[in-house]
């Protein structure tokens, strides 16, 4: 059986450490290393054992009691979490590292979220319980009462456990109470607990020492169950791109089935071949013939996969991440490569981190990327120079805006310049926040082919759409077709785009228009005498916040602030707090924006002057195209108007 473990903490809690003593002791690699000596297996790439973080998750390999696994180290600073959560949609189970002598951090909070949003089964390894100020029951107890009441401590006390399972259940319980409930029963029922998330197990050690690793492991290994299906097509889903040369490496976890080399995969109309597959530990490969359900591997061969998508049959299109860039940078290059290089490398680093959303604009011979924050455009510094031999630095981080619309309106458009043709009619009306761009069909086939319907949808989602205050993207609107009409000759490829990209901002014209921007959800604690501090920082940074818990001798405070005002709080309160506080900040969608008028101003968008758009129509008339402004659009439409 194949089995896939991922090992996760914020930075510092000792994950990189615990997967080297474990990958040790299962003889995958011959020679422990670590983090502080710039040696550790896992953290091969130069920039991460110059800076001691992981930045790339890589996967480690080993056998243990008849089953195969692959352990991914994750990183751990929150600039890299979208690479965390990608491996997060392939793990069987997770392994949270937490520190018995800090407890509960900012990113484990993040990490434990996305777990249970992707119903990960997770254990946890209390680390560092031979440091001094290590209390480990106050750890579980902070677990217990900040994560879940279901997690069990666990220190090899099977009575403890059996209890545990009683308390939880009634049939157990009965067996519990008439001694019929063994070793091997309790260690089944907690394995399905385990698996539905109904019960979470944390133990301790220390890595450094390579204290209770194993052991931890063994119970790991006993209740993490496969969920791979062997007997069905081959299904795998893509959660990494490398580019080894000149190939491509695809990183595939196979959820059912076989996969052999030279086997052609199926992507919408075109069709690619495998052409090798690799099994990986580390840097090192073994190339094989084929893999099994549950395995994860690469392979070379396919270009048309991107990171998160689905290969096979059968299969729910993926949700969306939820760890996205709040800020953009423009790069900057100090030479003379031509910019277009530039930009297709950039597109290649985009293709293996995709929250990069590279940003070309030729009118300004300016390429830009969405970033989390500054140490990964450090890192971009050091992978250009390093790898691409390219010197670039990087404007000031801006924040990532969005527009919407307060109002419904009906969006008109039509294209014909000579033997061209095509008219789209939308109506457009504000969405919930954070449900982004939907669409709904109402056109009869009457006024328009199915064909034409299906591509003005497409055209509705192949690009983001400018907004007319900033020229950030629209989001929140839910679109639904009316009506349209195309022409039996003169109708071709692109009129029905023209049509919609025109009719959307006819559309925006008429709308009330708001700015969005990014808010953070933050969790702080820190000693009581910081509380006045605290709340006067937040009013300050236009937040909002809930009536503050306080506890014996210290406060929490939960609550909202956009991330403009609060990206560069972490070092002020880590000051005033002497680095004893804590502070948990997690995207939580965009809203109206705090200081909309301000940032339309400094933005200075000229809604007019955006090559890419026009809210114009064109008409024909003798034999010659015309423009009609978005003003007198309607009063021109050919099909009749749907109010």
């Amino acid at each position: 059986m194949y089995k896939t473990i991922g090992v996760l903490a914020h930075v510092d809690a000792g994950k990189t450490t615990f997967c080297e003593q474990l990958l040790y002791e299962m003889s995958s690699i011959k020679k422990r290393g670590r983090v502080d000596h710039k040696d550790a297996f896992l953290d091969h790439h130069d920039i991460e054992r110059a800076r001691g973080i992981t930045i790339f998750a890589e996967q480690g390999r080993f056998e243990f009691k008849g089953d195969t696994y692959t352990l991914i180290d994750t990183p751990g600073h929150v600039d890299f979490s979208p690479e965390m959560e990608r491996a997060i949609r392939v793990m069987d189970a997770a392994i949270i590292i937490v520190s018995a002598v800090d407890g509960i951090e900012g990113h484990t909070e993040t990490v434990w979220r996305l777990l249970r949003d992707n119903n990960v089964p997770t254990f946890f390894f209390i680390n560092k319980n031979d440091r001094e100020g290590a209390i480990v029951e106050a750890v579980v107890q902070q677990l217990q009462k900040e994560f879940s009441s279901e997690l069990i401590h666990f220190d090899h006390d099977m009575d403890l456990m059996k209890e545990w399972l009683a308390e939880r259940d009634e049939p157990i319980m009965k067996q519990y109470f008439d001694g019929t409930l063994t070793d091997e029963l309790s260690w089944r029922y907690l394995a399905e607990k385990v698996l539905n998330n109904e019960a979470f197990l944390s133990m301790t050690g220390s890595a450094l020492k390579n204290v209770g690793v194993v052991e931890f492991f063994e119970v790991v290994a006993q209740l993490t169950v496969s969920k791979a299906k062997m007997n069905e097509p081959f299904r795998g889903i893509v959660f990494k791109i490398r580019h080894d040369e000149h190939h491509r490496l695809t990183f595939i976890k196979a959820l059912a089935g076989t996969l052999h080399v030279r086997q052609e995969l199926s992507f919408g109309e075109t069709s690619e071949k495998v052409t090798e597959i690799r099994l990986y530990n580390g840097q090192q490969f073994t190339s094989v013939q084929q893999v099994e359900a549950g395995d994860v591997f690469a392979v070379k061969g396919l270009s048309q996969p991107s990171i998160g998508e689905m290969i096979g049959q059968q299969f729910p299109t993926a949700k969306p991440y939820e760890l996205i860039p709040t800020l953009q940078a423009k790069v900057i290059v100090n030479g003379t490569i031509p910019m277009k290089e530039v930009t297709r490398i950039f597109r290649l680093l985009e293709s293996e981190e995709p929250s990069l959303k590279v940003v070309w604009r030729e009118q300004f011979q300016e390429i830009s990327v969405h970033v989390m924050g500054v140490i990964q455009l450090e890192v971009l510094v050091e992978i250009m120079r390093e790898r691409f031999g390219i010197e670039v630095s990087f404007g000031k981080p801006q924040i990532l805006y969005m527009e919407t619309i307060r109002n419904a309106v009906i969006g008109y458009g039509h294209f014909e310049p000579l033997k061209h043709y095509a008219e789209v009619h939308l109506k457009m009306e504000p969405n919930e926040r954070g449900k982004g761009i939907t669409f709904n069909n109402a056109c009869h086939t009457d006024n328009l082919l199915v064909g034409h319907q299906r591509l003005i949808e497409k055209h509705l989602f192949e690009r983001k759409h400018h907004g007319l205050l900033t020229g950030f993207p629209i989001t929140d609107i839910h679109f639904t077709l009316l009506t349209g009409r195309a022409h039996v000759e003169h109708t071709s490829g692109g009129d029905f785009r023209e049509a919609s990209f025109r009719a959307i901002r006819q559309g925006l014209e008429q709308a009330e228009n708001i700015v969005l921007e990014p808010y953070y959800k933050f969790k702080m604690k820190a000693n009581l005498e910081h509380i006045g501090r605290m709340m006067s920082d937040i009013q300050q940074a236009s937040g909002t916040f809930d009536a503050p818990i306080l506890h014996e001798e210290s406060v929490t405070i939960v609550g909202r602030v956009p991330v403009s005002t609060f990206m560069d709080y972490t070092t002020q309160f880590a000051s005033y707090t002497n680095g004893k506080g804590m502070l948990s900040l997690q995207f939580d969608q965009y809203d109206v924006c705090h200081n909309m008028e301000q940032v339309i101003l400094e933005i200075n968008y000229q809604k007019d002057a955006d090559p890419d758009y026009s809210s114009s129509s064109i008409f024909c008339a003798k034999g010659k195209g015309y423009s009609v402004s978005w003003q007198d659009a309607k009063a021109a439409m050919h099909c009749p108007v749907v109010e």
